[in-house]
């Protein structure tokens, strides 16, 4: 009988010896990308050129020696060192706290406050259609100092204020790949640069477990943490003149009132009681022509009035609300200096305190212009120890509020007065309150948020409109009048109207229908109320204190309503 072989189970291959493998090999891949890893062997192009400019941790351009000075782009000027430094075509401005510098191209001279000041090379120079400026020039007019690395040529510019952390290098046998200063934060960016145990660096910046750094010759770059010890801190201190602004002492809060002058100053003898009132503003002076000449109604007997009450005089300065006038006056330097150093020798010789700049209906386009009339204007008023104020509208669009730039011009004058009524201007459409109470809440608010409010005067109206509709063939035709104080107290009682509150505006109001005319006649009233409750708004926001126009417009009781009001927010 044949024996049949029994076929015999195969054995189950293992798969463990598999894995087994493909685990160390997963470990030993992790291992080595941690603590080996595959770092880039690229080097960066970090500096370029020659002389590198490095200012505020970043390369900016390069410089340009030309009669062995060293000259650096103005743009790298502008926009790391001064934004307000303007130009024209044929010369360079720069204002600072007491002077108005100029500086003409291509010249061995800059013009200090009108006084020429010779130089040994050209402080400005025009290469290939880029502007220059002698970076030694710079150090005399800037708080700033520099120095040329020694290896790389870098022109590294310190400011006064900078402020960094010291640091040294610390590592004990790692590869050179992690000492490399690398342009991103990991080692598969290129690097610029290598660092060496015990060499000091600055730590500019930490992004997680980097630092950014830089080297002595300038390189910056990542490193991680773990190989940089942080050391003592270095604030930047330059030795630098201070230039210091000494102006009459005034109390606060400012009550000021404009005095309108049209054609003559009025009598100051037959001027009533004006309690708290510490600073008048006379509209005495006005651009004339685009030349730069003046219009002056100066009263010096007002002035010796002021004086005696212990008032202090601020000149109104106007543009005549002219925008071509306005654009072609303020075009050049020579111009404006035409304008300001008129106003600065009046205001010198008749003793005034202060100007107010009163600048109103320009063009969008033309805003610059005005700001640098300001910056020139103020640093000589300064340098005369004379205030400068400014009067600016609400934010809005158009030629009477959109070319304020009202962060700069907040910089650089000592108030900003916001004009905060003609909310309902004279020929507005619409009947209505000549600057509600919440349409000045909400005004001011985007303004606070630009200038300190230790900087701001709040403008008030001393004057209501009074609104008449009537119809005619079917249609609506609104018109006003302004009133002063008391010519609306007046027409209330000849007219025996009501006086009622209205919430919306937050005044008292009164409507009155003429039965033989069938004409309506509305009126938002400004009086002591009102006017307490606009120095509410500005004692509540801590502002500087309180602007009305005009003096002739409002009464005894006015004043007195804002210098009570004014004064419990001081005692507070």
């Amino acid at each position: 009988m044949e024996t049949i072989p029994l076929r015999s189970r195969p054995k189950r291959k293992t798969k463990w010896p598999l894995t087994i493998i493909l685990l160390l090999f997963i470990i030993t891949g992790t291992l080595l990308y941690i603590y080996y890893p595959f770092a880039s062997t690229k080097k960066g192009n970090y500096l370029s050129g020659e002389y590198p400019i490095l200012i505020k941790g970043a390369i900016h351009g390069n410089a340009i020696r030309s009669e062995n000075e060293l000259y650096i782009p103005l743009n790298t000027v502008k926009n790391q060192i001064d934004d307000s430094i303007y130009e024209e075509s044929h010369s360079l401005i720069i204002t600072t706290k007491l002077s108005v510098i100029q500086i003409p191209y291509n010249q061995k001279v800059l013009y200090v406050n009108g006084k020429p000041k010779q130089t040994k090379f050209p402080i400005m120079k025009n290469v290939s259609n880029h502007t220059y400026i002698s970076l030694e020039t710079l150090q005399s007019l800037y708080p700033i100092q520099y120095e040329i690395t020694k290896h790389t040529g870098v022109i590294w510019i310190h400011l006064d204020g900078e402020q960094y952390d010291n640091g040294k290098i610390v590592s004990k046998n790692v590869r050179k790949a992690f000492l490399r200063l690398r342009m991103r934060q990991n080692l598969q960016s290129p690097y610029v640069t290598e660092v060496n145990r015990g060499e000091t660096v600055h730590i500019e910046r930490e992004y997680k477990e980097y630092y950014f750094v830089r080297t002595l010759d300038g390189f910056g770059g990542y490193i991680q943490k773990a190989y940089v010890k942080k050391e003592n801190a270095k604030h930047v201190q330059i030795p630098f003149p201070k230039e210091v602004i000494n102006l009459p002492a005034i109390s606060k809060p400012i009550q000021m009132s404009w005095e309108a002058v049209y054609t003559k100053t009025p009598n100051p003898s037959q001027l009533p009681i004006m309690a708290g009132v510490n600073v008048v503003s006379p509209t005495w002076f006005r651009l004339k022509n685009e030349n730069g000449d003046i219009s002056n109604l100066l009263s010096s007997k007002y002035i010796k009035w002021a004086k005696q009450h212990h008032i202090q005089v601020w000149a109104l300065f106007s543009n005549s609300s002219n925008p071509d006038l306005t654009k072609a006056a303020f075009s050049t330097f020579e111009k404006r200096q035409k304008i300001i150093q008129s106003i600065v020798k009046i205001a010198n010789k008749e003793h005034l305190d202060g100007i107010n700049i009163d600048i109103e209906n320009v063009r969008p386009e033309d805003g610059p212009l005005v700001t640098q009339f300001v910056r020139e204007i103020t640093a000589l008023l300064h340098a005369n120890h004379k205030y400068v104020s400014m009067d600016i509208t609400f934010i809005a669009k158009g030629n009477w509020s959109e070319f304020y730039e009202r962060e700069k011009l907040g910089k650089i004058v000592d108030y900003l007065i916001i004009m905060a009524y003609d909310e309902h201007w004279a020929n507005s459409p619409v009947a209505g309150s000549v600057a509600s109470l919440p349409w000045v809440e909400s005004g001011l608010k985007p303004i606070l948020k630009l200038v300190p409010n230790d900087k701001i005067i709040l403008g008030v109206p001393f004057y209501s409109r009074l609104w008449k509709e009537e119809w005619k063939d079917g249609k609506k035709n609104t018109s006003s009048r302004a009133l002063t104080m008391n010519q609306a107290n007046e027409w209330i009682k000849k007219h025996k109207v009501k006086v009622q509150m209205d919430s919306e505006s937050g005044q008292h109001y009164v409507q009155y229908l003429d039965s033989k005319t069938n004409i309506t006649y509305k009126m938002w009233i400004e009086d002591e109320y009102s006017l307490a409750k606009r120095a509410d708004i500005a004692g509540h926001n801590q502002l500087a204190g309180i602007a009305s126009w005009a003096r002739a417009f409002g009464n005894e009781h006015a004043f007195m309503s804002l210098q009570s009001t004014l004064s419990a927010y001081n005692q507070n």
